[in-house]
């Protein structure tokens, strides 16, 4: 049996073996598991109240949500705390289980190494990654020229004298705002880029298949990497590789003592966003019907479609090569047409070529993650098939969603094909595909 075979097999069996504890014991214990479900209803409605309201009524809807919730843990422990713990246990080593089965490993189109590569890279991102895994070093050792981005430097004036002076292999070592400058230039001048995970989050090192985990692995990318070929996205004509957000999130980051404490600053943001009093975010925007609408709590848009909601792979994007923008909605929009009367999830979400943002003042924005405000209206772009992307050959080369099914009835179907040693993705009966590797014509210049 293969180790994904076997992968697969364990998570169906902890999967159900948890289903089944967690049926007989609401057998054995009734009506228990139905005051527990109450409990869990009843706290999530006191959070949400003293969420969107502040000062006392803030401090008595979340004191109450508390004391239900500890009430439910005292429930499920109480008795037969064992089997609670086993269920629990159970479900999240399933899940686990299923992140193995589902991992990917692409076998990406060879490409000659730059003759000469130059790496770009932040000392202080990532709480000194660069110094740690002495990157200079390991960059010389591969035949890359290493240039440190020292305070006070424009990154894009680096990058585009080194394009200047010769340099055919363009990578960066530091966090998606940086990758972002150096990507746009490198798809400019169809160069090759590497990405270095040496940021804190390194959320489009994953998407794009780099082993987060392996700083110094990502270098040989431009010693023997395989390349394939992904988008980008541009707001006003800038460039940015993960997405924009507008809204809660963006609102928060402006204000000031935001790095001190982050999430007390975002809490004082809900009751102005959400609260009974509120007004909105006065964002004017259409929906994919045609409707016009006002923005709920925020807006996401995003370089390729967000996997969410998901057990497995939540959070990241299946592809960087769709040539779509991903736009997500949170909260319920204002306005005409029936397609926002009656969501079945928080959030709303479509793909479009392009997406317009519309304000009578100018937009609080997070960009890749870094804040700014932009003068509406906003104009997002999407630019397929522009960067050439160097991957590692030990590294992925894909997204860890890039192969995992949508549903959930087709994730356990895919399991139990797994578990016998037959993938029903490779017969064409699961929708989701391998990443694109060959090089395609770019249909835009950034």
């Amino acid at each position: 049996m293969t180790g994904k075979a076997l992968a697969a097999a364990c998570s169906l069996v902890l999967a159900a073996g948890a289903v089944v504890l967690a049926v007989v014991s609401a057998v054995i214990h009734f009506p228990r598991g139905l005051v527990v479900l109450a409990c869990i209803v009843l706290a999530l409605a006191l959070g949400w109240y003293g969420l969107v309201r502040r000062h006392t009524a803030r401090a008595l809807g979340l004191g109450a949500a508390a004391v239900l919730g500890i009430a439910v843990l005292l429930l499920l422990l109480g008795r037969d705390p064992l089997i609670t713990i086993a269920v629990v246990a159970a479900l999240w080593l399933g899940l686990a289980a299923a992140r193995l089965a589902f991992r990917t490993h692409v076998d990406l189109r060879g490409a000659s190494p730059p003759r000469r590569a130059v790496l770009f890279y932040n000392p202080r991102s990532g709480g000194g990654k660069a110094a740690r895994f002495d990157l200079p070093r390991e960059a010389r050792a591969r035949g890359i020229e290493p240039i440190e981005l020292t305070g006070g430097a424009d990154l894009e004036t680096l990058v585009r004298d080194a394009v200047a002076a010769g340099a055919d292999g363009l990578a960066m070592a530091g966090g998606d705002g940086s990758q972002a400058v150096v990507a746009a230039i490198a798809a400019e001048h169809g160069l090759a880029y590497a990405c270095v995970p040496a940021g804190t989050r390194n959320h489009f090192a994953l998407d794009l298949g780099v082993d987060r985990e392996d700083v110094v692995g990502a270098l040989d990318a431009f010693v023997d990497g395989g390349e394939r070929i992904v988008d980008l996205a541009d707001v006003n004509g800038r460039i940015f590789v993960n997405n924009v957000s507008l809204g809660l999130y963006a609102e928060a980051v402006q204000r000031q003592g935001y790095r001190e404490a982050k999430l007390r600053t975002i809490l004082d943001m809900v009751p102005e966003v959400l609260g009974p009093d509120a007004e909105g975010l006065h964002l004017r925007w259409q929906g994919p019907g045609g409707h016009e609408h006002s923005a709920g709590v925020a807006i996401l848009v995003s370089n390729n479609r967000y996997r969410l909601g998901r057990a497995v792979g939540s959070g990241t994007r299946p592809h960087i090569d769709d040539g779509m923008l991903g736009i997500t909605v949170f909260g319920a929009p204002r306005g005409g047409g029936a397609e926002g009367r009656a969501p079945q999830r928080p959030w709303r979400e479509w793909t479009a070529p392009a997406f317009e943002v519309d304000s009578g003042a100018p937009v609080a924005a997070g960009i890749d993650g870094e804040a700014t405000y932009l003068d509406p209206p906003l104009k997002f772009t999407i630019h397929r098939h522009v960067l050439r992307v160097r991957i590692a050959r030990a590294h992925p080369g894909a997204s860890p969603s890039a192969l995992q099914p949508d549903s959930a009835w087709e994730g356990i179907r895919t399991l139990m094909g797994l578990a016998t040693g037959r993938d029903p993705r490779a017969s064409g009966a699961e929708p989701t595909r391998a990443p694109q590797v060959e090089p395609t014509r770019r249909d835009s210049a950034v």
